[in-house]
């Protein structure tokens, strides 16, 4: 048998429990000769447990020998190494040697090259095996192997090795290099194993691990003895009891690597002081009917999951399964001849028939002036208000007012959505990312009515929103082209 096979043998009955005190012997032997071994024993052991293991026994047995007296009579105590042979042979192993293995226990595993609204997990920290709960804000790092990575918080999450990234919940986004193939991100339910490319992991409090595969293969590994998956570019799965099954793929809903670098821009140069300072203006404003930011304290009916907002420790409204949805209340009892609607949002997806970004309940022909607000299967911005007709000449391909730019996810990056309507003058006009986009001239103007609405995922058909919304504004008045440009200027979370 060759070096690498007895190695492999070994370690087999080593992590079984089975190894004797000749095969601890052997891997002893081997770990002192070569580095490679040793390389491939850390990355194969949760270091912490085993020290801890001997640890607990040596400390059991040493109070055992310290108070004979409280032994029964006839007792005989039985010498540590005879009770537990492998045990005491591993601890052998563990400890024989002691300089490579201090150099083992204090091995650099990741370094954070980026953070962005954490204050313990700054640019050039170390992580080795200890434990991490970040309530805010994002981390980036890179691994010994050259995997960047990106944790967005709430999170718990420590590294078992280099290549092994145990995440407890929280959602992290992995970038791996060739040098870096296999790295594994472990969770309560499975392991997500990569092959070589580029793909998130998200471990809700509640509810089902996911692996989304952005560019590349990783396997998917359901630790209740279900069947390996295989997954490619554009491929999700959830990590269920079983065999797990396949998901909608979800590409921006995770941090990405070259996005924490803007967003920290942005919190060094004062934005989110900007943000709340706009926000407060807007509260003072007399059209106001709604401003909601989905901070601590605010009453939302609906289902949603309530994730990280723009800012580190902020909150939105995350639409992920059909039924997720907020229901709201507001501007009902009177028309609005002037109406501004404008809202932050991390679209995780698009081609569905309609992503829902206000929708008043029903469509009636009887009700003229309710609105909806939507992106639809062009990837633009469409309002539509009952009973409403284009101007005459006006051409638009689906019969109602559409933003002319794609609301494209943008790498995944946050947006800015406006539109702006007066029935007046008979417009709507559309602003991404707070710049003019397109307006739209319309026959019939009705004053637009509000009232009983929905946002999200409550209809698996044609009102669906996957993704997150952060400080939907609904003002009744026309903003100007100005007022948008410094709203979005003044919320930008990057730089």
């Amino acid at each position: 048998m060759n070096s690498r096979n007895e190695l492999n043998a070994l370690l087999g009955r080593y992590l079984e429990g089975e190894a004797t005190a000749s095969d601890m012997a052997k891997l002893n032997d081997l770990l002192r000769s070569d580095p490679q071994a040793r390389r491939q024993f850390a990355e194969h052991l949760n270091l912490d447990s085993a020290l801890s293991v001997c640890a607990a026994d040596w400390e059991a047995h040493a109070r055992e020998r310290e108070s004979p007296a409280a032994l029964p009579a006839k007792r005989r105590i039985v010498p540590f190494p005879a009770r537990h042979p492998w045990l005491a042979a591993a601890c052998a192993a563990l400890l024989a040697g002691g300089a490579w293995w201090w150099h083992q226990t204090q091995q650099t595993y990741a370094t954070v090259t980026n953070d962005a609204g954490i204050e313990d997990l700054s640019n050039g920290t170390a992580l080795r095996g200890e434990g991490h709960e970040i309530k805010a804000g994002m981390v980036e790092f890179i691994t010994a192997r050259g995997a960047r990575v990106v944790i967005e918080a709430p999170a718990s999450f420590r590294f078992e090795s280099a290549q092994r990234l145990h995440l407890m919940h929280g959602r992290v986004a992995a970038d791996v290099p060739p040098a870096a193939k296999g790295f594994t991100v472990v969770t309560p339910a499975g392991d997500a194993v990569d092959l070589g490319t580029k793909f998130g992991v998200d471990v809700p409090r509640e509810g089902t691990p996911e692996i989304h595969v952005f560019q590349g293969e990783v396997i998917a590994r359901p630790k209740s003895g279900g069947k390996h998956q295989s997954l490619r570019d554009g491929e999700a799965f959830s990590l269920e009891p079983g065999s797990g099954k396949s998901r909608d793929f979800r590409s921006s809903a995770f941090i990405r690597p070259d996005e924490v670098a803007s967003l920290q821009a942005g919190l060094a140069a004062g934005q989110r002081a900007r943000s709340e300072a706009a926000m407060k203006k807007l509260r003072d404003d007399p059209a106001l009917i709604a401003l909601l930011d989905f901070e601590p304290g605010e009453e939302h009916e609906g289902t949603f999951r309530a994730v990280q907002g723009r800012w580190p420790g902020s909150h939105a409204a995350e639409f992920v399964n059909v039924g997720d949805r907020l229901k709201l209340n507001v501007g009902g009892g009177r028309d609005w001849p002037q109406l501004s609607m404008a809202a932050w949002v991390r679209v995780d997806r698009l081609g569905e028939p309609y992503q829902s970004l206000y929708h008043t309940d029903g469509w009636d022909d009887r009700n003229p002036g309710q609105l909806h607000w939507m992106i639809n299967r062009d990837t633009t911005m469409r309002l539509a208000l009952q009973q409403n007709t284009l101007a005459p000449g006006v051409s638009e391909r689906h019969g109602f007012p559409d933003s002319r730019t794609p609301v494209l996810p943008e790498r995944g990056r946050w947006v800015h959505l406006a539109f702006v309507y007066d029935s007046a003058l008979r417009t709507t006009r559309f602003f991404l990312n707070g710049t003019f986009d397109k307006e739209v001239l319309l026959g019939i103007a009705n004053p637009a009515r509000l009232g009983p609405a929905q946002i999200g995922n409550w209809d698996s058909k044609d009102r669906k929103l996957s993704g997150r919304m952060d400080e939907l504004l609904i003002l009744g008045r026309a903003l100007n082209d100005e007022e948008v440009r410094t709203l979005h200027d003044a919320g930008n979370p990057y730089r």
